[in-house]
């Protein structure tokens, strides 16, 4: 039977038995905007349930550090989808202290425009990226890279976003895993943001040369 034969009911079930849950705005498209939600859930399994570039750890280190860094309480499906990648304590410690090293970024920039005589924007980018390292832990680092670019992407930190994008591709990553991760900032921070990120990702590869987003 086809999308557009099946009833609000039976859309819902299929979504429960994939997902194994249900969100009441997946209810209210149920009974008011079947075939929205019909839609709705072939694009959500397309974004973040089918295995596209990144692996499923390196997909859910990302999205545990992007639900941070969106301040996303409703996210701890991602969190229960990398146990089942393998995922455990230090691997969630890790990807959550890269969105926390990311925050240091907008109080370093602070400091060197406020107080450049005392500490100017080379020793701090310097500190800030020493503060990532540390952070990063055992994540790999082409995952950690764009984690942070996912990160910045989210937060808008757009300056330190273009900063981390042509370290993740000396690192490995490719702009399809790009692409990926920057994705799935349209769930919790929406359209608007990441039309800026990728906005910055077009800027940035003009202008210094590395991949961009086509």
């Amino acid at each position: 039977m086809t999308d557009d034969r099946r009833t609000g009911e039976e859309i819902l079930a299929d979504v429960t038995a994939k997902r194994g849950y249900t969100l009441p705005y997946h209810r209210m498209f149920a009974r008011h905007a079947p075939q929205l939600l019909a839609r709705y859930d072939a694009y959500y399994e397309t974004l973040t349930l089918k295995q596209r570039e990144l692996t499923p750890t390196g997909r859910e280190t990302v999205w545990a550090a992007l639900q941070l860094a969106a301040r996303e309480a409703h996210g701890s499906i991602h969190l229960k989808r990398g146990v089942k990648a393998g995922m455990g304590t230090p691997e969630f410690a890790d990807a959550v202290a890269i969105a926390a090293a990311v925050e240091a970024w907008p109080a370093l920039v602070y400091s060197s425009t406020h107080w450049a005589e005392w500490t100017p924007a080379d020793a701090t980018t310097a500190r800030y990226l020493a503060i990532f390292e540390a952070a990063r832990g055992n994540v790999p680092r082409d995952v950690a890279e764009i984690t942070a670019v996912v990160c910045h992407a989210g937060r808008r930190t757009l300056d330190a976003m273009q900063m981390h994008l042509p370290r993740a591709f000396a690192a490995g990553a490719t702009a399809a895993q790009l692409c990926e991760g920057l994705s799935y900032v349209l769930m919790p921070c929406g359209g608007p943001t990441l039309i800026d990120a990728v906005g910055a990702w077009a800027e940035g590869a003009a202008r210094d040369g590395y991949p961009g987003p086509w």
